[in-house]
């Protein structure tokens, strides 16, 4: 049996996880496509790679979320960021191993990795 103290940590660490995925609409957000092609390419990991490392950096302002076909299926999986105020950016092709370059690159220091985009594998 658990003690009071252990069941409290579970519940803060399931409230950021939470919180992570569902944010507010002034945040950056983040959108993985879970469709059943997106999944059969690997979105899975690259979801959860992208929900650990902003977590791990407590990024506030960043909502990661999955959402159904995004239309792109030869390019899954697919991983759109959209920031207020901005168009919204589109990387194809993803990886876990992409996932941190992109929350390292695009997340914290606001510049686009380029070469991970649609227009770049087009």
């Amino acid at each position: 049996m658990k003690s009071l103290a252990e069941l409290q940590a579970i519940r803060d660490r399931a409230r950021a996880q939470v919180e992570i995925r569902e944010g507010m609409e002034d945040h950056v957000r983040v959108l993985v496509g879970m469709a059943t092609c997106g999944i059969a390419a690997g979105a899975r990991p690259v979801l959860n790679a992208f929900v650990d490392e902003v977590s791990k950096r407590q990024l506030k302002n960043v909502t990661v979320t999955q959402t159904g076909c995004i239309g792109i299926c030869q390019f899954e999986p697919v991983v759109e960021v959209v920031e207020p105020g901005k168009d919204k950016v589109t990387y194809v092709k993803m990886t876990p191993e992409k996932a941190l370059r992109v929350v390292n690159d695009h997340l914290v220091n606001g510049n686009v990795v380029t070469e991970y985009t649609i227009g770049a594998n087009s």
